[in-house]
Order: structure tokens, then C-alpha cells, then sequence
């Protein structure tokens, strides 16, 4: 299949390398000429600007976009509306809020243009891995992207789905990632306990180790953080500020509005804002983890 790709940032060029090697052809774009130039090393059609992207791809086009979330995923989208024809489809991949991605969807839809909303995770290992994705829209226009969505997956029957309509794929990735906040503490938590129990000495990275077989708390989470503790598990040098990309507190708010009770997931949203203000090892812990397993840039000493 024919497909272009606008954005190469950590996600974004990684999907390229995997569709390329799947055999699809990929039209590529980016503020960055660097990164363009990188992807056509590796087989890419190299495009300047999202009007040539457009000009490169047979009709009728698919476009997938892997830009952050909010204005630059706003600017995109609408640059493409007045570039595609009816029949072409756009692809927002990105953490979009679910209910921006509804009033684009409807916006396309007013055009003829097919929208589709994949929330997708696999951060820096997606190449290798395989990419998780949660995918909303109407189902003509899934089953036309199938053949990228089967390459991208880990296997073409496995760690994909169409969840729903317009808005629904966003909606379930945010969920995902209301999760992920969730595990993410309680392992901190968990292990800064067994580092302040001095009186045992205990191996931290050596207890991630014997968790990641057999226990019952095991993960690809748990594997992450046992490689983040491999080299230094006193995590010299990071200090314990942990970001938060608005995911959870889009979970913590729709939370509220559900009227669901949510505790952990908000408890575990307020901690990372308290990492702001203290020297707590957990706090380390976790932004390790985001680096692990998203490349998220990690604070470090001076």
C-alpha cells in the first residue's frame, strides 16, 4: 500500500522503517530535512512540504499524521483538508484529545474526506515490537488501511482493533494511558519501599529481575524498569521530575464527568505533579520508565 507519513519524530520515523520493510511505499515529510533525509536513505519518497507529499501519492490518497497533539496536529489536519480530494483518507495517529478528533472527523466527513483516529502505542521499541493501536472511525474506511495497520501490528491478527467510531481510538488510548500512570506508581512506590529498608541491603535491580519470572506482577512494564536499573539502580544523576503528556489528566477529567471513581489513576496524576517539588526516588524510578519505554528525556543533575 501507498501511504504518506507526515511527521518523523521517535514514533513517526520507526513506523516508516517498519512499513518499508513490509514492502509498502511511504511518502515522507517534516520540518526537519535531517530526518526526511534519513527516511529517503532507507527507501522513502522524500517530499518537502505537504503539498508535494499530496502531488507523490496516488489518488485515492491515505496520509498518516504523527505530529504532536494539539495546534501542530490542528495545523496539519487542516492544511490537508484543503489539499486532499474527496475519497482520500488522513490518519491521525497522535495523542489527540478524542473529542477534537470528533469535531475533525466531522469536519473531513463535510468534505468527503475519510478520518480515522488510531491511538498507538510501542513508543521507541514499536520498530521491533510492534505497535499497539486502538483504531476509531467508519469501517470502509479501517478496512482500507488494513494492510499498514496488519505491518504495523505485532502480528497481523494481534495488538490491533477497530474499537469504534470517530473519537473512539483516541478515547481508548487515553484510557491506556490513565492505566499506564496507574502501574507505573504502584512499581515506583513499590520499590522505593525496598530501597529505604537499609537494615536488609537489598539488590533493587536484582528484585526486578526475579519479579520478571513467574510473579504474578510481571510486565513489560516491570522488564522496562529492571533495564532502567541495570547500570546504576540508585538512578545517579536523574532527578525526580516526572512529566505528564495530558493523557491522564484527560482520563482523571472524563473520570469526573462519568462519574466513576478513579483513585489510583488520580492519585497517580497528583504524585507526578509533587515529583515537581521533592528528591524522591520513586519519582526518579518513574521518569526512568518513561524514558525506557517511550525515549522521553529524562532531568538530569547538574
Amino acid at each position: 500500500m501507498e501511504l504518506g507519513m507526515v511527521g518523523l519524530g521517535k514514533m513517526g520515523a520507526n513506523m516508516t522503517t517498519r512499513l518499508l520493510t513490509a514492502g509498502h511505499g511511504v511518502v515522507v515529510t517534516d520540518r526537519n530535512p535531517e530526518a526526511v533525509r534519513v527516511a529517503a536513505d532507507g527507501g522513502a519518497v522524500a517530499a518537502e512540504s505537504l503539498q508535494e507529499l499530496v502531488l507523490e501519492i496516488s489518488a485515492p490518497r491515505a496520509v498518516w499524521v504523527m505530529v504532536p497533539s494539539g495546534a501542530p496536529t490542528e495545523s496539519v489536519v487542516q492544511e490537508l483538508s484543503e489539499l486532499l480530494d474527496a475519497g482520500d483518507l488522513v490518519v491521525d495517529g497522535g495523542n489527540s484529545n478524542y473529542k477534537e478528533t470528533m469535531r475533525r472527523g466531522k469536519q473531513l466527513k463535510d468534505k468527503d474526506i475519510h478520518f480515522v483516529d488510531v491511538g498507538t502505542s510501542g513508543g521507541v521499541w514499536g520498530l521491533k515490537e510492534g505497535y499497539s493501536m486502538m483504531v476509531g472511525g467508519e469501517g470502509e474506511a479501517v478496512d482500507r488501511l488494513r494492510p499498514v495497520l496488519e505491518s504495523l501490528a505485532p502480528a497481523q491478527d494481534r495488538g490491533w482493533g477497530h474499537v469504534g467510531p470517530s473519537g473512539s481510538g483516541h478515547f481508548v488510548k487515553m484510557i491506556h494511558n490513565g492505566i499506564e500512570y496507574g502501574m507505573m506508581q504502584a512499581y515506583a512506590e513499590g520499590f522505593d519501599i525496598l530501597k529505604k529498608k537499609e537494615a536488609f541491603d537489598l539488590d533493587i535491580h536484582q528484585i526486578s529481575e526475579i519479579w520478571r519470572h513467574g510473579s504474578v506482577i510481571r510486565s513489560w512494564l516491570l522488564d522496562l524498569t529492571a533495564r532502567a536499573l541495570t547500570d546504576d539502580q540508585n538512578l545517579t544523576g536523574i532527578k525526580p521530575w516526572v512529566a505528564d503528556s495530558g493523557e491522564g489528566r484527560w482520563t482523571v477529567n472524563e473520570a469526573i464527568d462519568l462519574d466513576v471513581p478513579a483513585p489510583v489513576i488520580t492519585l497517580a496524576l497528583m504524585m507526578r505533579f509533587t515529583s515537581r517539588e521533592d528528591d524522591s526516588y520513586a519519582a526518579k524510578l518513574l521518569a526512568a520508565m518513561r524514558n525506557q519505554f517511550g525515549g522521553h528525556a529524562v532531568k538530569k543533575h547538574d
